[in-house]
Protein backbone atom coordinates (compact mmCIF):
# COMPACT_ATOMS: atom_id res chain seq x y z
CA UNK A 1 0.00 0.00 0.00
CA UNK A 2 1.44 3.35 -1.07
CA UNK A 3 1.51 6.11 1.55
CA UNK A 4 1.84 9.71 0.44
CA UNK A 5 2.18 13.00 2.26
CA UNK A 6 -0.74 14.93 3.65
CA UNK A 7 -1.87 18.34 4.74
CA UNK A 8 -0.85 19.54 8.18
CA UNK A 9 -3.44 18.56 10.85
CA UNK A 10 -4.37 22.23 11.33
CA UNK A 11 -5.02 22.59 7.59
CA UNK A 12 -7.09 19.41 7.60
CA UNK A 13 -9.24 20.62 10.46
CA UNK A 14 -9.55 24.14 9.06
CA UNK A 15 -10.87 22.81 5.74
CA UNK A 16 -13.48 20.74 7.55
CA UNK A 17 -14.47 23.71 9.75
CA UNK A 18 -14.92 25.93 6.69
CA UNK A 19 -17.04 23.23 5.03
CA UNK A 20 -19.37 23.11 8.04
CA UNK A 21 -19.89 26.88 8.03
CA UNK A 22 -20.30 26.94 4.25
CA UNK A 23 -23.16 24.51 4.77
CA UNK A 24 -24.67 26.92 7.29
CA UNK A 25 -24.54 29.79 4.83
CA UNK A 26 -21.49 31.66 6.13
CA UNK A 27 -19.19 33.57 3.79
CA UNK A 28 -15.44 32.91 4.22
CA UNK A 29 -13.22 36.02 4.22
CA UNK A 30 -9.48 36.52 3.86
CA UNK A 31 -7.83 39.26 5.91
CA UNK A 32 -4.40 40.87 6.52
CA UNK A 33 -2.16 39.67 9.34
CA UNK A 34 -0.64 43.12 9.94
CA UNK A 35 -3.26 45.57 11.16
CA UNK A 36 -3.62 49.00 12.74
CA UNK A 37 -4.05 49.62 16.44
CA UNK A 38 -7.46 51.08 15.66
CA UNK A 39 -8.75 47.92 13.97
CA UNK A 40 -7.26 45.58 16.55
CA UNK A 41 -8.20 47.52 19.68
CA UNK A 42 -10.00 50.88 19.36
CA UNK A 43 -12.85 49.78 17.08
CA UNK A 44 -13.49 46.81 19.38
CA UNK A 45 -13.76 49.01 22.48
CA UNK A 46 -10.54 47.71 24.04
CA UNK A 47 -9.35 50.69 26.12
CA UNK A 48 -5.81 52.14 26.03
CA UNK A 49 -5.22 50.87 29.59
CA UNK A 50 -6.08 47.26 28.69
CA UNK A 51 -3.12 44.90 29.42
CA UNK A 52 -3.40 43.40 25.92
CA UNK A 53 -1.86 46.62 24.56
CA UNK A 54 1.35 46.23 26.56
CA UNK A 55 4.60 44.94 25.09
CA UNK A 56 4.25 41.88 27.34
CA UNK A 57 1.12 40.69 25.55
CA UNK A 58 1.36 42.06 22.00
CA UNK A 59 4.08 42.25 19.36
CA UNK A 60 4.48 45.77 17.92
CA UNK A 61 6.11 47.02 14.74
CA UNK A 62 8.18 50.19 14.72
CA UNK A 63 5.57 51.99 12.57
CA UNK A 64 2.85 51.50 15.21
CA UNK A 65 1.07 48.62 13.49
CA UNK A 66 1.01 45.12 14.90
CA UNK A 67 0.61 41.45 13.99
CA UNK A 68 -3.06 41.01 14.88
CA UNK A 69 -3.82 39.40 18.22
CA UNK A 70 -7.14 38.07 16.89
CA UNK A 71 -9.02 37.94 13.61
CA UNK A 72 -11.66 40.12 15.28
CA UNK A 73 -9.50 42.94 13.91
CA UNK A 74 -11.27 42.38 10.57
CA UNK A 75 -14.81 42.79 11.90
CA UNK A 76 -15.11 46.51 11.13
CA UNK A 77 -13.20 46.44 7.78
CA UNK A 78 -15.37 43.50 6.65
CA UNK A 79 -18.53 45.52 7.22
CA UNK A 80 -17.40 48.49 5.12
CA UNK A 81 -18.95 47.00 1.98
CA UNK A 82 -21.63 44.83 3.61
CA UNK A 83 -25.03 45.50 5.13
CA UNK A 84 -27.06 43.21 7.41
CA UNK A 85 -28.12 40.52 7.38
CA UNK A 86 -24.62 39.05 7.15
CA UNK A 87 -22.88 35.86 8.20
CA UNK A 88 -19.16 35.34 7.74
CA UNK A 89 -16.13 33.58 9.20
CA UNK A 90 -12.56 34.88 9.18
CA UNK A 91 -9.87 32.18 9.58
CA UNK A 92 -6.23 33.20 9.91
CA UNK A 93 -3.11 33.35 12.01
CA UNK A 94 -2.93 35.50 15.14
CA UNK A 95 0.05 36.37 17.31
CA UNK A 96 0.46 36.95 21.04
CA UNK A 97 3.55 37.62 23.12
CA UNK A 98 3.07 35.01 25.81
CA UNK A 99 4.85 32.09 27.44
CA UNK A 100 4.38 28.77 25.66
CA UNK A 101 3.08 25.62 27.33
CA UNK A 102 0.99 22.58 26.44
CA UNK A 103 -2.02 24.74 25.51
CA UNK A 104 -0.43 28.08 24.48
CA UNK A 105 1.80 29.19 21.60
CA UNK A 106 2.91 32.63 20.39
CA UNK A 107 1.13 31.94 17.09
CA UNK A 108 -2.19 30.21 16.55
CA UNK A 109 -4.90 29.91 13.93
CA UNK A 110 -7.89 32.00 14.96
CA UNK A 111 -11.37 31.30 13.57
CA UNK A 112 -13.70 34.29 13.88
CA UNK A 113 -17.41 34.08 13.20
CA UNK A 114 -19.97 36.90 12.91
CA UNK A 115 -23.71 36.89 12.28
CA UNK A 116 -25.84 40.05 12.26
CA UNK A 117 -29.57 40.32 11.65
CA UNK A 118 -32.83 41.57 13.08
CA UNK A 119 -33.64 38.45 15.09
CA UNK A 120 -30.20 37.06 16.02
CA UNK A 121 -30.11 35.91 19.64
CA UNK A 122 -27.84 34.28 22.21
CA UNK A 123 -29.69 31.02 21.59
CA UNK A 124 -28.58 31.16 17.93
CA UNK A 125 -24.98 31.69 19.05
CA UNK A 126 -25.01 28.72 21.41
CA UNK A 127 -26.77 26.50 18.88
CA UNK A 128 -24.29 27.41 16.14
CA UNK A 129 -21.24 26.72 18.30
CA UNK A 130 -22.59 23.44 19.62
CA UNK A 131 -23.57 22.29 16.11
CA UNK A 132 -20.08 23.15 14.83
CA UNK A 133 -18.13 21.39 17.59
CA UNK A 134 -20.30 18.30 17.46
CA UNK A 135 -20.18 18.13 13.64
CA UNK A 136 -16.39 17.95 13.65
CA UNK A 137 -15.73 16.10 16.90
CA UNK A 138 -18.72 13.81 17.31
CA UNK A 139 -22.28 14.14 18.57
CA UNK A 140 -21.15 13.14 22.07
CA UNK A 141 -18.79 16.14 22.40
CA UNK A 142 -19.60 17.93 25.65
CA UNK A 143 -19.75 21.72 25.41
CA UNK A 144 -20.41 24.29 28.11
CA UNK A 145 -20.71 28.07 28.20
CA UNK A 146 -19.40 30.16 31.09
CA UNK A 147 -20.22 33.87 31.59
CA UNK A 148 -17.19 36.07 30.97
CA UNK A 149 -16.16 39.59 30.02
CA UNK A 150 -14.84 40.80 26.68
CA UNK A 151 -15.05 44.53 25.85
CA UNK A 152 -16.53 43.95 22.38
CA UNK A 153 -19.46 41.71 23.37
CA UNK A 154 -22.28 41.96 25.90
CA UNK A 155 -23.04 39.50 27.32
CA UNK A 156 -19.79 37.57 26.91
CA UNK A 157 -19.17 33.83 27.13
CA UNK A 158 -16.22 31.48 27.31
CA UNK A 159 -16.68 28.22 25.39
CA UNK A 160 -15.31 25.01 26.90
CA UNK A 161 -15.16 21.48 25.52
CA UNK A 162 -14.33 18.36 27.48
CA UNK A 163 -11.00 16.81 26.49
CA UNK A 164 -9.99 13.58 28.23
CA UNK A 165 -12.12 14.37 31.28
CA UNK A 166 -10.79 17.93 31.51
CA UNK A 167 -12.60 21.10 30.46
CA UNK A 168 -10.43 23.20 28.10
CA UNK A 169 -11.31 26.70 26.93
CA UNK A 170 -11.80 26.74 23.16
CA UNK A 171 -12.56 30.42 22.69
CA UNK A 172 -14.72 33.39 23.51
CA UNK A 173 -18.11 34.49 22.22
CA UNK A 174 -21.04 36.78 22.90
CA UNK A 175 -23.54 39.24 21.51
CA UNK A 176 -21.80 42.06 19.63
CA UNK A 177 -21.61 45.21 21.74
CA UNK A 178 -23.83 48.07 20.46
CA UNK A 179 -20.73 50.27 20.36
CA UNK A 180 -19.04 47.86 17.96
CA UNK A 181 -22.17 47.76 15.80
CA UNK A 182 -22.04 51.55 15.70
CA UNK A 183 -18.40 51.39 14.53
CA UNK A 184 -19.61 49.06 11.78
CA UNK A 185 -22.16 51.70 10.73
CA UNK A 186 -24.92 49.24 11.65
CA UNK A 187 -28.16 50.51 13.18
CA UNK A 188 -27.94 49.01 16.66
CA UNK A 189 -31.61 49.81 17.30
CA UNK A 190 -32.66 47.54 14.43
CA UNK A 191 -29.96 44.88 14.23
CA UNK A 192 -28.08 42.71 16.67
CA UNK A 193 -25.54 39.98 16.19
CA UNK A 194 -23.17 37.49 17.71
CA UNK A 195 -19.45 36.89 17.34
CA UNK A 196 -17.16 34.06 18.38
CA UNK A 197 -13.48 33.32 18.12
CA UNK A 198 -11.90 29.88 18.39
CA UNK A 199 -8.30 28.74 18.48
CA UNK A 200 -8.23 26.07 15.77
CA UNK A 201 -5.07 24.64 17.33
CA UNK A 202 -6.93 23.67 20.51
CA UNK A 203 -9.76 22.18 18.49
CA UNK A 204 -7.17 20.01 16.71
CA UNK A 205 -5.99 18.78 20.11
CA UNK A 206 -9.56 17.84 20.93
CA UNK A 207 -10.21 16.01 17.64
CA UNK A 208 -6.98 14.01 17.40
CA UNK A 209 -6.17 13.47 21.08
CA UNK A 210 -2.89 15.44 20.93
CA UNK A 211 -1.45 16.21 24.34
CA UNK A 212 0.75 19.23 23.60
CA UNK A 213 -0.03 22.14 21.27
CA UNK A 214 3.68 22.75 20.66
CA UNK A 215 3.86 19.55 18.62
CA UNK A 216 1.83 21.25 15.89
CA UNK A 217 4.65 23.70 15.15
CA UNK A 218 7.63 21.51 16.04
CA UNK A 219 8.32 20.20 12.52
CA UNK A 220 8.77 16.78 14.12
CA UNK A 221 8.40 14.28 11.28
CA UNK A 222 7.59 11.41 13.62
CA UNK A 223 4.56 13.40 14.70
CA UNK A 224 3.54 14.74 11.28
CA UNK A 225 3.92 11.39 9.51
CA UNK A 226 1.00 10.09 11.55
CA UNK A 227 -1.19 12.34 9.40
CA UNK A 228 -0.84 10.57 6.08
CA UNK A 229 -3.21 9.83 3.24
CA UNK A 230 -3.57 6.25 2.00
CA UNK A 231 -4.09 6.36 -1.75
CA UNK A 232 -6.23 3.23 -1.76
CA UNK A 233 -8.64 4.38 0.96
CA UNK A 234 -8.16 8.18 1.03
CA UNK A 235 -8.08 7.95 4.84
CA UNK A 236 -6.05 10.02 7.27
CA UNK A 237 -4.72 8.23 10.32
CA UNK A 238 -4.96 10.16 13.58
CA UNK A 239 -2.16 10.04 16.18
CA UNK A 240 -2.23 8.19 19.47
CA UNK A 241 -4.07 8.06 21.79
CA UNK A 242 -7.12 8.52 19.56
CA UNK A 243 -6.22 5.54 17.30
CA UNK A 244 -9.04 6.15 14.88
CA UNK A 245 -9.30 6.88 11.19
CA UNK A 246 -11.08 9.78 9.58
CA UNK A 247 -11.83 10.05 5.89
CA UNK A 248 -10.41 13.16 4.28
CA UNK A 249 -13.23 15.63 3.76
CA UNK A 250 -15.63 13.36 5.64
CA UNK A 251 -16.69 15.88 8.29
CA UNK A 252 -20.48 16.03 8.26
CA UNK A 253 -21.54 19.18 6.44
CA UNK A 254 -24.93 20.65 7.27
CA UNK A 255 -27.16 21.29 4.29
CA UNK A 256 -28.19 24.92 3.94
CA UNK A 257 -31.72 25.13 5.43
CA UNK A 258 -34.55 27.23 4.06
CA UNK A 259 -33.93 29.54 7.00
CA UNK A 260 -30.43 29.71 8.44
CA UNK A 261 -31.70 29.64 12.00
CA UNK A 262 -33.75 26.49 11.31
CA UNK A 263 -30.40 24.73 11.09
CA UNK A 264 -29.18 25.73 14.56
CA UNK A 265 -32.29 25.73 16.71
Amino acid sequence: MTITGSLHPISLYLRQAIAVFHGLGFEVLDSPEIVTERNNFDDLLIPPTHPARSMHDTFWLIDGRLPRTHTSAFQIPAMKDRTPPVRFVVPGRAFRNEATDATHEIMFVNFEGVAIGEDVSLAHLKGTIQAFLQALNGADTEVKFVPSYFPFVEPGLEVYAKVRDRWIEMGGAGMIHPGVLKNMSVDQQKFQGFAFGFGIDRLVLLKYGIEDIRLLYSGNLRFLQQFVVHESTDEVLSPAPARKSIRRGSAPVAQAPDSFWDGVR
